[in-house]
């Protein structure tokens, strides 16, 4: 029972009452935590990936279980903006394969995030370390203080009449159970909270999400490889699967004659990572404005878990967030329209300003999105490590 001792510490926490600008009355919760705080074990974070999963950007290794426990924390806990009104599992929500459902995220005062919330499982098995849409996060831990530090999303920019991050600092250094929490994860150094730590918390946390308990995966160990047919599809499955996989045979005008539609190239099984080398994709308007023009965004999310375990789309699609259902994605990959003013399309998409036209049939587009399912697992819905502590 004492491995739940902290979750339930953390619920009275929660329970406690506030006062002021939302800070905690501790004395209550502390007087239950006790000196068994923080108690052994702590939860099991590490990888239990399987060794068909070769891809990993990890910094330092295994998933650390104390970091990754106070980072748990830190992803859930609200006064971590500046109103106490968003944390990062505001955007980044669990039953939504830690996206968001809606097609931009709302911030601490109403305002929009300028991207759809990408998805966060499987963010460690990727080539690619950068993340955001458009890169601009070298790695993980250099991306997860960011909405932190964001006016719109969190608050804490120091712009215009924000506080900078000094001043969360100070107030999560006031909040006696993050005293506590950063003394235990981090060997006892000393209870010193500094962006650094959050972010390497926060970072642990994150890499920890995986999704490996899909059909495709239960298809795969079997088979050995991403080859032929698997016993445990449909053949529909099945034919998707080949599709996904196999370029296609174009001819002189670029239309397809054969093969297959080519995913493959830039969503790259068994991890379904994005390839580091991929260009734009042909959706090139702003978020939220239609009239906009953003080329900038050459990454993706891992195509796992695109589907929730109840068939629907987790989340919307795109950077845009304005492709609502898988259907959408093919139509759109089936003839990418080149723009003359965007010159950055990925050139297994488009050859020049002449398009490769898939020319998939209707079954095909049905057979794609039949295998794109099975990518989706049921353990990361409900795993007490990834749920919220409060």
């Amino acid at each position: 029972m004492k491995r739940y001792a902290f979750i339930l510490g953390i619920l009275l926490l929660a329970a406690c009452g506030r006062t002021g600008e939302g800070a905690y009355e501790l004395d209550a919760a502390y007087t239950y935590l006790g000196a068994d705080f923080p108690l052994e074990p702590p939860l099991d974070y590490s990888s239990t990936a399987p060794d068909y999963i070769t891809r990993d950007n990890r910094l330092d290794g295994d998933v650390d279980n104390r970091k990754a426990t106070l980072g748990r924390v830190l992803f859930y806990d609200k006064q971590l903006s500046l109103n106490n009104s968003i944390a990062c599992g505001s955007c980044h929500i669990q039953a939504h394969a830690f996206g968001d459902s809606s097609q931009q995220s709302v911030g601490l005062d109403g305002g929009l995030t300028s991207r759809q919330s990408m998805r966060l499982v499987n963010t460690r098995f990727a080539a690619l370390p950068a993340m955001f849409w458009d890169r601009r996060a070298i790695n993980l831990r250099n991306q997860v203080t960011q909405p932190i530090e964001d006016h719109i999303e969190m608050g804490f920019s120091g712009m215009g009449d924000q506080p900078g991050l000094d001043s969360l600092l100070a107030k999560l250094q006031g909040l006696q159970y993050y005293s506590e929490l950063f003394d235990w994860a981090f060997e006892r150094e000393g209870t010193t909270i500094n962006k650094q730590r959050i972010a390497q918390a926060l970072e642990h946390f994150v890499s920890s999400i995986e999704s490996f308990d899909s059909r495709f995966d239960e298809g795969y160990a079997a088979a050995g490889d991403i080859q032929g047919s698997y016993s445990n599809f449909t053949p529909a499955e099945n034919r998707g699967k080949f599709l996904f996989r196999a370029p296609p045979q174009l001819d002189n005008q670029n239309v397809r004659t054969s093969g297959g539609a080519g995913c493959a190239g830039c969503h790259r099984p068994p991890e379904f990572d994005i390839d580091p080398m991929s260009g734009n994709n042909g959706v090139d308007k702003e978020a939220g404005n239609p009239a906009g023009f953003d080329t900038t965004n050459t990454r993706s999310p891992s195509l796992r878990d695109i589907f929730g375990p109840d068939g629907s789309v987790n989340t919307p699609m795109m950077h845009t967030g304005n492709f609502l259902e898988f259907t959408t994605i093919v139509e759109h990959y089936n003839e990418v329209i080149p723009d003359v003013n965007n010159r950055t399309v990925d050139g297994r998409l488009v050859r020049g300003l002449t398009s490769v036209k898939l020319e998939l049939t209707s079954t095909e587009r049905a057979d794609l999105e039949a295998f794109i399912r099975t990518l989706t697992g049921s353990n990361m819905y409900s795993d007490e490590r990834w749920s919220t502590p409060f």
